[in-house]
């Protein structure tokens, strides 16, 4: 694929759409694909996301993060749906730049009849609903099994409102990061590098799990993990695929690129543990293909399948390093290891994006007529600002969620679980 292939990839990002060929046509197996794509988004959510964290906590505590996650992404979507979509993409003549208008609130002007492209406008509007409903539940695997429900709905109304819709925007809507020319295709930045800033910031200001590095801490089904980690690996191809918004060849190398990209950090992860603890886990294996997809999220679009092996191959033992020695180097109680997953993975996926870009190994090239040297530039600046926004916008959210009704539980009901102190019900036969 060369540099006019890669030029014309860029205007199937997610929210690019909209500044597309007047006099759009609708396409059936346009429509038929990233429909199901949609479909395998919202699984690879609920009930993927929510079972590989819910596998990880403890048993006392299972039912309080299965509802994390599904009460934030229920009120993600109304959120969207009200105003999240207009601002994120709907035209701002003043403020373009940084945040959309109104012009769409309440899905405004929105019929069955309006297109984005070749896609029914609805169903536009469902397929980047299912990315902001994903985003901010991954954090709820940084302060799991210590923090108020309560305040966990506060803080995905605040980040949600001043982080990820103006970062989508940007990103996708016509700001000035798409006219920067940043390589990230699916959201390394907007979701990955977003949500494990995010998770970092907020294992910090919860605070640590009491009783945290005893054997109590350990997680408590491992089978509930893989089986939510294997489904997030099969929504991860239509998560990174459906961005294509067309049914052709090029859709199609991007999910072999997310297949690949997440086989090779599994392998990777297994065999970086097999060499330094002497046997490999199940844990390690699925921990793996999650850090190599994420990896190749920002990437899928840009390389060839050689290159998304490679990243997965060198993201592993980054998050590897990240998580086993990172984390207790600096002490931060980052329950399910968000940061040092998402977000250290997405970082050096987005550099080795730039790396393996390259036609010399088989990528597309660089946008813009730039060098190597000007696009690695490029991305270590956007993601420096992302860090940054994701940073400012998470201790913002989370002050005013403290300030309303406090982040933490107290210590009886963490010792109690969550699932008997915060909702009334108990995830396992009591004995």
């Amino acid at each position: 694929m060369g540099l006019a292939a890669a030029i014309g990839s860029i205007a199937l990002l997610p929210g690019t759409a909209m500044a597309q060929a007047p006099e759009p046509v609708l396409s059936g197996g346009d429509t038929a694909f990233v429909a199901a794509c949609s479909l395998f988004v919202m699984l690879m959510m609920l009930p993927g996301l929510a079972l590989f964290y819910a596998g990880m906590g403890r048993a006392k505590n299972v039912l309080s993060i299965l509802t994390q996650v599904f009460a934030s992404a229920a009120l993600i979507c109304v959120l969207w749906t009200m105003v999240g979509y207009s601002l994120a993409f709907a035209e701002n003549p003043v403020y373009g730049s940084v945040i959309g208008g109104l012009g769409k609130a309440f899905l405004n002007g929105v019929t069955q009849d309006s297109l984005v492209g070749t896609l029914p406008e609805y169903l536009y509007f469902l397929f980047m609903m299912l990315f902001a409903a994903i985003t901010p539940p991954i954090i709820v695997g940084a302060f799991a099994e210590r923090i108020r429900f309560s305040a966990v709905m506060i803080f995905m109304t605040v980040w949600f409102l001043v982080n990820y819709v103006p970062m989508a925007h940007m990103a996708w809507g016509g700001g000035w990061v798409f006219d920067i020319g940043a390589q990230d295709f699916a959201g390394g930045n907007v979701v990955h590098l977003n949500a494990g800033i995010a998770a970092l910031v907020a294992a910090y200001m919860v605070g640590p799990r009491h009783g945290l590095g005893t054997p109590a801490m350990a997680p408590h089904n491992m089978t509930m993990t893989f089986t939510g980690g294997s489904m997030l690996w099969v929504g991860w191809l239509a998560f990174c695929g459906g961005c294509a918004l067309v049914a052709n060849g090029f859709a199609m190398l991007i999910m072999v690129n997310t297949l690949l990209g997440g086989a090779a950090g599994a392998l990777s992860w297994m065999l970086t543990e097999w060499v330094h603890r002497r046997r490999p886990s199940t844990l390690g294996v699925v921990s793996g293909a999650i850090a190599g997809l994420v990896a190749i999220t920002p990437a899928c679009g840009f390389v060839s399948p050689m290159g998304a092996i490679g990243i997965g191959l060198l993201v592993s033992p980054v998050c590897v390093w990240a998580v086993e020695s990172l984390k207790h180097r600096f002490g931060y109680d980052d329950s399910f290891d968000v940061f040092g997953v998402h977000g250290v993975g997405a970082f050096v996926g987005g550099l080795l994006t730039t790396v393996f870009a390259t036609p010399a190994l088989g990528g597309v090239g660089y946008l813009q007529d730039r060098s190597f040297v000007e696009q690695m530039g490029v991305q270590i600046g956007i993601m420096a600002f992302s860090i940054a926004v994701s940073a400012a916008t998470t201790y913002i959210a989370l002050k005013i969620a403290d300030m309303i009704v406090g982040l933490r539980v107290s210590e009886d009901e963490e010792q109690m679980g969550l699932d008997v102190a915060a909702h009334g019900e108990t995830g396992y036969r009591m004995s």
